[in-house]
């Protein structure tokens, strides 16, 4: 397993600081109390609330579906199936079915986000501070990425690899290099404005869970 040193997320390795561009806010939801992980399936924003996973609209915030499935921290789309961690292990779910197909162990540790990429999932660990690509078959570790702020969500777009911290009641988004780990780009989010799940849609946009808020908040990328 590879293991990149924490020393390359210092604060002077950041090239660029800029505040968060927050250009919506979805939600609150009736009976949503938190927004844990995030994903994006092309069409509906999936959401991980704790006892189940709900997908609403990007664009007006309507609320479409769910899944009776456990989903308390990280939620991930790999084109085809969604991925939930739950305690100790993530889920392999049928969107359609809302199946739990296959289970994984999930890293050690506290869990929170999860990205899919390169055929691998991402798995951020809140209070270990750390990214780790994993195996989607075994749950194997294949390398680690470590960080000197709490990790929440991940995701990737255009080949970078960015994640969520929330540490303090400040939070920010993170554009890291996924070779040498060294911060690249920060966009810190409003005072207050935590984010717990952090996902792409592909093009300029963030979906960022909102914690206890209920809300899923969209910030500009560029």
């Amino acid at each position: 397993m590879q293991r990149l040193s924490s020393s390359l997320f210092s604060e002077c390795a950041i090239m660029k600081k800029s505040s968060a561009n927050v250009v919506s806010e979805l939600g609150p939801y009736t009976g949503i109390n938190a927004v844990h992980g995030v994903t994006y399936d092309g069409q509906r924003i999936w959401f991980a609330t704790g006892e189940k996973l709900s997908a609403i609209d990007p664009a007006t915030g309507q609320a479409l579906d769910s899944i009776d499935v456990p989903a308390q921290a990280g939620t991930a789309f790999d084109g085809r199936h969604l991925y939930q961690i739950w305690e100790d292990r993530i889920q392999k779910i049928d969107p359609t079915s809302g199946r739990v197909i296959n289970t994984i162990p999930a890293p050690g540790g506290s869990s929170s986000g999860m990205a899919w990429a390169e055929g691998s999932l991402w798995v951020g660990q809140y209070r270990d501070r750390k990214i780790h690509q994993v195996d989607p078959q075994t749950g194997a570790i294949l390398r680690t990425i470590e960080s000197n702020r709490f990790v929440t969500g991940v995701t990737w777009v255009d080949g970078e690899l960015w994640h969520g911290t929330w540490e303090d009641e400040q939070s920010e988004l993170r554009r890291i290099d996924p070779q040498s780990g060294e911060v690249l780009e920060s966009l810190e989010m409003p005072t207050g404005m935590g984010v717990s799940g952090l996902e792409s849609d592909g093009g300029d946009r963030f979906f960022c869970g909102g914690g206890n808020s209920g809300k899923v908040r969209v910030v500009r990328r560029r």
